[in-house]
């Protein structure tokens, strides 16, 4: 059982990361928080992933007052996630063409919502950033709609401000995300019987 938890955090993890690069190379709009990422990795000299991987750690910090307590999976997020991604930007070329860019940022909402649910799935801890969301939520007892909207509001404008790209990929990932991770549950916990994917979906990891 362990063995499979493993798989399905590392797994997830580098899935998530690779994806995020595909998001990147179909140059049509990137979540909120990669937008951040982004609009920040075009003002310092240093690579996509390690901005990420500050970030991962900046917000960790965040957790010290908030008294959360971080896992396997979210040590492994920071570091695992930052690899993957920047060696995806490495190996794949930007996308040519609308209809390849379509596509492309298609897969890549897909197989970051399956990377979403194996990670999840795995129940080894949150990531940074839904550490912080359900972190404040406990805290403050406000509504996790109105946490998660509002971190990732401010993000997404921080970002578009820095220059990060915003378009119609970031709707798509907005309103996308959720309903094909809810599909894809199912699948995950006949893979990992017993594991924690129903209960753990409301946060998506980055």
């Amino acid at each position: 059982m362990l063995t499979r938890r493993l798989v399905a955090l590392y797994a997830g993890l580098w899935l998530y990361g690779t994806s995020m690069a595909v998001m990147i190379r179909a140059g049509l709009g990137l979540d909120p928080w990669d937008v951040f990422h982004q609009g920040v990795a075009g003002h310092v000299p240093v690579s996509f992933g390690v901005v990420t991987a500050l970030t991962g750690v900046a917000v960790l910090l965040a957790w010290i007052p908030l008294r959360q307590r971080p896992g396997l999976g979210t040590i492994s997020n920071v570091v695992v996630i930052a690899i993957a991604v920047d060696a995806g930007l490495w190996l794949l070329p930007a996308a040519e063409g609308w209809w390849v860019r379509i596509a492309a940022m298609l897969v890549a909402v897909v197989v970051n919502a399956m990377a979403t649910v194996l990670y999840i799935g795995a129940g080894m801890g949150p990531g940074p950033r839904d550490g912080l969301m359900t972190g404040l939520v406990a805290r403050t007892g406000w509504p996790i709609w109105s946490v998660r909207t509002g971190i990732e509001a401010t993000v997404l404008v921080t970002g578009w401000v820095l220059g990060g790209s915003v378009g119609v990929g970031t709707l798509v990932y907005a309103f996308g995300i959720g309903p094909l991770i809810q599909l894809m549950i199912p699948w995950v916990d006949r893979w990992l019987p017993g594991f924690t994917a129903t209960r753990q979906t409301a946060p998506v990891p980055a």
